[in-house]
């Protein structure tokens, strides 16, 4: 039972999970365009929110097959990396906050400076403010931007619009995913 495959049922419940919330990550990049700043905060907030409760989902229903099918509780609780496990309600945190500041440039804030998880975070948000003043150099950032514009582009039927609010090199790679994606017509006899 170890190797058995995922049940057909639960995998292609999954993927309709993942492609849902791959929709709500490309709405939260397109509402950090500059084109959206009258609701940027509230959507973005919205969209990440509901792709961290639909993957939430996926996982919880694998974790189910998984107690269903026996497995044991210390594995499934690693599996489910619970030390991780963040509550939303109690807001942003003081690491959450030493990162903001390093990204915005701001002075770390108390006990960041002290080796442990703010310091960390303080140092990647100025590593993630340094990174955007080169965008172009972050390769992985340019793929998946792409793949989701250009996916995006492909389901709403508006390649043409990519051109519009995209840099010139993020709109080309897009049109070119979208493309990619276009169903192939068939020859007419």
């Amino acid at each position: 039972m170890e190797d058995a495959p995922m049940p057909e049922p639960l995998r292609r419940a999954v993927h309709q999970l993942v492609a849902e919330a791959v929709t709500n990550c490309q709405e939260v990049l397109s509402h950090t365009e500059p084109f959206a700043a009258y609701d940027w905060k509230r959507m973005t907030l919205y969209r990440a929110t509901d792709a961290a409760d639909t993957m939430n989902t996926a996982a919880m229903l694998i974790a189910a097959y998984c107690q269903d099918t026996d497995m044991a509780k210390d594995d499934l609780d690693g599996f489910l990396q619970l030390s991780q496990q963040r509550n939303r309600a109690w807001g942003a945190r003081d690491a959450d906050r030493a990162q903001l500041a390093g990204l915005l440039g701001r002075p770390a804030p108390a006990g960041s400076e002290k080796p442990g998880v703010m310091m960390m975070r303080y140092s990647r948000g100025q590593r993630q403010a340094e990174q955007a003043q080169y965008p172009e150099n972050d390769p992985q950032k340019l793929f998946t931007e792409a793949v989701l514009r250009g996916l995006k582009a492909r389901l709403c039927d508006d390649v043409d619009a990519l051109d519009d609010y995209l840099p010139t090199h993020i709109a080309r790679m897009a049109r070119r995913v979208a493309e990619a994606l276009e169903e192939p017509q068939p020859a007419t006899p």
